[in-house]
C-alpha cells in the first residue's frame, strides 16, 4: 500500500497511554505519516458545559474548527475518528469535500449512541468496536458498518519478570483489573472468600461493610503495574461492563491485553470474545457468579492447562490481534471501498 498521511482524531489520557497512542503507534509501524488531533481539547471544563447548553455546542464549534484547520494546513489523505461524539457531520463533509477519505471508528460502549448515529451516515467507511454498534447502526438505517475489534499493543503488552518483592505487592490466586461497575461487584462478590485482589478505579463506592472491601488492593495502577499484576497472579477475571439496558458485546481490551502479556484469563460469557477467541484453548469461559468460583477453583488446581492455554491465547493475540492488524485492515477496506466507488 501507498504510504498515506493520516490523520488521526483521539483521545490522549495525560494519566496513561490509551487506544489513541496504539492506534498511533501502529500507524507509524506501517509506514504512513502520522498527524494527531485531540478530540477532547475543550477549554471549558465538562461540569461547566453540560450545564450550559450554548456553551456546549459553541466548544464543539470551536473543537471541530481546529481540526479543519488542521486538515487544511496537512492536507491529509485519510482522516480518522475514534469516538464519533465530538466531530460534527458538517466538518466531516467538509473534509470529503477536500477530497479526504474519512473513517468513523466507534470505540465506546454504546450509552450515549446518538451523536454517533447521526455523524456515521456522513463518513466514507464506519467500522466498530463492538458488534453491537455494528446492529445499532444498522437498525438506525447505516448500512455497511464493519466489526474491527480492539487488539494489544506488543510493545507495551508483553511478559514480564516479576521479583520477589513485585509478587508479594501485586500477587494473588485471582486477580481482577478494571474500573467499578455494580455488575462487575456483583459478580466478583462470588470469590470474596477466595484469594482475589481487585484493582482499579471506583472501587471506594463500595459500601464499608461490602464483602468486597478487603479485595480492593489499589485504586490507581498503570499499564506497567497491569503486566505485574497479570505475571504475578494465577488467574485474571475479566468482567465486562453490563448495565442491563445497554447493549455491549464487545471484547474489552482488557482481554487482548491479558492475553498478551502471557497470562490466563477466565472471561465472561461475552459473545465478540468467544466469535475471536475458543474457549479451553485461548482462554477460559465462566458464565455468571454461580459458575466463577467453580472455574477459579478448577484452575488453580490445574496449572499446567493455565500455561498450555496462556501461551496459546498468548500466540493466537501476537499472530492475529494487533493493533497493526487493525490498522492494516482498516485502510485496506477504505481501499477496497474507494476502488468500487470509481467508475469503470
Amino acid at each position: 500500500m501507498t504510504p498515506m498521511k493520516v490523520l488521526l482524531s483521539g483521545y490522549h489520557n495525560p494519566r496513561f497511554t490509551t487506544i489513541t497512542e496504539y492506534v498511533e503507534e501502529a500507524i507509524e509501524e506501517l509506514g504512513h505519516r502520522l498527524v494527531s488531533f485531540d478530540n477532547r481539547r475543550y477549554l471549558v471544563p465538562g461540569r461547566i458545559r453540560r450545564t450550559i447548553p450554548p456553551l456546549e455546542r459553541a466548544e464543539l464549534r470551536r473543537l471541530n474548527g481546529g481540526l479543519l484547520r488542521l486538515a487544511g494546513d496537512i492536507l491529509p489523505d485519510v482522516f480518522v475518528e475514534t469516538g464519533g461524539h465530538r466531530i460534527l457531520p458538517d466538518t466531516v463533509e467538509s473534509l470529503r469535500r477536500d477530497g479526504v477519505l474519512t473513517v468513523l471508528w466507534t470505540i465506546d460502549v454504546p450509552a450515549d449512541f446518538d451523536p454517533v448515529l447521526r455523524a456515521a451516515p456522513h463518513y466514507d467507511l464506519v467500522v466498530c468496536g463492538g458488534t453491537e454498534a455494528v446492529q445499532l447502526l444498522e437498525r438506525g438505517g447505516v448500512r455497511g458498518a464493519r466489526w474491527l475489534p480492539f487488539a494489544c499493543a506488543p510493545r507495551h503488552h508483553h511478559p514480564v519478570t516479576v521479583s520477589d518483592e513485585d509478587r508479594s505487592r501485586f500477587g494473588s490466586r485471582a486477580a481482577f483489573v478494571g474500573s467499578y461497575y455494580p455488575n462487575r461487584a456483583a459478580v466478583l462478590a462470588s470469590l470474596a472468600e477466595l484469594d482475589l485482589a481487585i484493582w482499579g478505579p471506583g472501587w471506594d463506592r463500595l459500601p464499608v461493610d461490602h464483602s468486597l472491601r478487603p479485595r480492593v488492593r489499589g485504586q490507581h495502577v498503570t499499564p506497567s503495574e497491569w503486566a505485574k499484576i497479570y505475571a504475578a497472579s494465577e488467574i485474571v477475571v475479566i468482567v465486562h461492563f453490563q448495565d442491563g439496558h445497554t447493549p455491549c458485546r464487545q471484547a474489552s481490551p482488557k482481554v487482548y491485553e491479558t492475553l498478551a502479556c502471557g497470562a490466563f484469563a477466565l472471561v465472561d460469557d461475552q459473545p465478540d470474545v468467544f466469535s475471536l477467541f475458543e474457549d479451553g484453548r485461548h482462554l477460559a469461559r465462566f458464565e455468571g457468579p454461580g459458575d466463577l468460583p467453580g472455574k477459579v477453583r478448577y484452575f488453580l488446581d490445574r496449572p499446567e492447562d493455565r500455561v498450555r492455554i496462556a501461551d496459546a491465547g498468548r500466540e493466537a493475540v501476537i499472530s492475529k490481534h494487533t493493533y497493526r492488524h487493525r490498522v492494516a485492515a482498516l485502510l485496506e477496506m477504505l481501499e477496497e471501498r474507494g476502488q468500487r466507488s470509481r467508475p469503470a
